[in-house]
């Protein structure tokens, strides 16, 4: 399957440490990644090396690990499975068909505040949907990041 890695911006009026804490935090995450699905959450660690899933209220979401941590600067995710029913696929024909996929996050300070790069790796089945959700989701963290 060929996978298409998709790129979103912005730049946001907040420090890298802000938008850091917002966006890996976990109040943070479960508000800007609500776009995708209310209840969204993670269970694991974002130090480089660490397992992490990524999921939905009912239990079903992604497993992955940190394949890259320079905090307040970098974190990129190395999709390598599903979770469906409490059960973690990491070796069927399906997963393989597009794991290890990449979700890299990279924060540059700019004058003013920090400018947010995302580049996920997307199966052709889901490109419509990122291209919508990624700039909702990307807008709840740019509003979290810049309340007072």
């Amino acid at each position: 399957m060929a996978m298409k890695t998709l790129h979103f911006e912005t730049t946001l009026q907040a420090t890298p440490a802000r938008v850091w804490d917002e966006l890996l935090g976990p109040d943070g995450y479960r508000a800007w990644t609500a776009a995708f699905g209310e209840g969204s959450h993670f269970v694991g660690s974002w130090d480089e090396g660490a397992r992490i899933r990524f999921l939905g209220p009912s239990g079903d979401g992604m497993s992955a690990e940190i394949a890259e941590h320079r905090p307040q600067a970098l974190v990129s995710i190395r999709h390598l499975g599903v979770i469906t029913g409490g059960v973690e696929d990491t070796t069927s024909d399906s997963v393989r068909a597009w794991a290890p996929a990449y979700e890299t996050y990279r924060l540059t300070e700019v004058p003013g505040g920090c400018l947010l790069s995302v580049s996920v790796d997307t199966a052709p089945q889901w490109e419509a949907h990122m291209q919508e959700t990624f700039p909702k989701a990307l807008a709840l963290l740019k509003g979290r990041c810049e309340a007072a």
